[in-house]
């Protein structure tokens, strides 16, 4: 590892999982960082900005009339109408009525309420103190990008000088298992598999007993899509958790779901069918990659109350960033 990739570690000093501090980047790294984030949610920022233009245009001052179009604006942009009525009552906070309208005021303090509520939001889990392999079981629904997610969990863990192993446990598809496949041959990651309807919580513990074997930091689990049946994906994950704390005892254990951010605030209702299957540790929100619906990562941060961990930003394995509260508010509005 070396010396720019330890200091970007999510790792920390009690091997706690957690958000790194920007201090602790260097300049190269955030300038990439930033790079990657203002490209993921350029569309979404433009909406954002015309949205707002739109609002005040022609108007002198902030009157009611024009902060319910901005309260429009706000939930057509995927923030969500609880959180654009919050957003709008802190704006009456700070703004006296009648006030002369200014645009970049406007977008400075949306941007630090919308940091503040993201940052009330969980914490991420804490990885225990443990050299014990850290195990992420991947959910969400097909279609969402869950194996290209896997992929660049793998990329991002593999940068860290982690050791990574992945386990086919989508059975139910022969695609996924062939694509999952596909990528650790392309990323050089080892990928424990079996044929197409074999028992997933088999896959998991041939991917633990090699885990063992070869010394592996990460296992990370795909698993399958199917919340239509619900008491399928639970008995599913509950025996791959038995399975889990049987051979691999002491592992640090974490269910990851990956929601398609182009379904803007659909996938908050997706999210919280989930949440209700499943115990949901972290989000991974994947394809914001320039269309205009980052600002459902918004929503979800404040109706599931569930810490987003990472988000996808391209198509590349490359192409994944910490989830960073601060940054992306001000990605969002400035």
């Amino acid at each position: 590892m070396n010396k720019d990739e330890s200091q970007i570690s999510t790792t920390g000093p009690g091997g706690e999982l957690r958000l790194a501090d920007e201090r602790e980047f260097p300049f190269e790294q955030k300038k990439g960082f930033w790079k990657k984030l203002k490209r993921g949610l350029f569309m979404t920022h433009t909406e954002m900005l015309e949205r707002l233009d739109a609002a005040v245009e022609g108007r002198a001052v902030l009157d009611d009339e024009t902060l319910e179009y901005l309260e429009e604006s706000l939930i057509a942009t995927d923030l969500g109408v609880e959180t654009s009525l919050e957003l709008i009552e802190k704006l009456k906070e700070q703004i006296k009525p009648g006030e002369t309208r200014d645009l970049f005021r406007i977008q400075q303090i949306l941007a630090d309420e919308v940091s503040v509520l993201l940052l009330d939001a969980p914490r991420p889990p804490e990885r225990p103190a443990t050299n014990a392999p850290l195990v992420t079981l991947v959910v969400g629904v097909n279609g969402v990008g869950k194996t290209t997610s896997i992929a660049k969990l793998g990329r991002y863990y593999q940068q860290r000088g982690e050791k990574v192993l992945f386990a086919a446990g989508d059975t139910f598809r022969a695609a996924a298992i062939e694509q999952i496949a596909l990528w650790g041959e392309r990323l050089g990651i080892n990928v424990v598999r079996q044929n197409a309807g074999g028992d997933p919580a088999a896959v998991v513990f041939d991917a633990l007993k090699a885990g063992k074997a070869r010394n592996v930091g990460h296992v990370i689990v795909d698993t399958a899509g199917r919340l239509h049946n619900k008491e399928h994906l639970m008995k599913e994950l509950e025996k791959i958790k038995r399975v889990i704390a049987r051979e691999a005892e002491g592992w640090p254990v974490r269910t990851l779901l990956v929601l398609d951010a182009t379904t803007g605030h659909n996938a908050v209702s997706q999210a919280k069918e989930f949440q209700r299957a499943v115990d949901l540790d972290g989000l991974f929100l994947t394809k914001l990659d320039g269309t205009a619906k980052g600002g459902m990562a918004v929503a979800v941060a404040r109706e599931l109350r569930t810490p987003i961990l990472f988000l996808g930003v391209g198509e590349t394995p490359e192409d994944i960033i910490e989830f960073r509260p601060r940054e992306f508010a001000t990605a969002l509005f400035e």
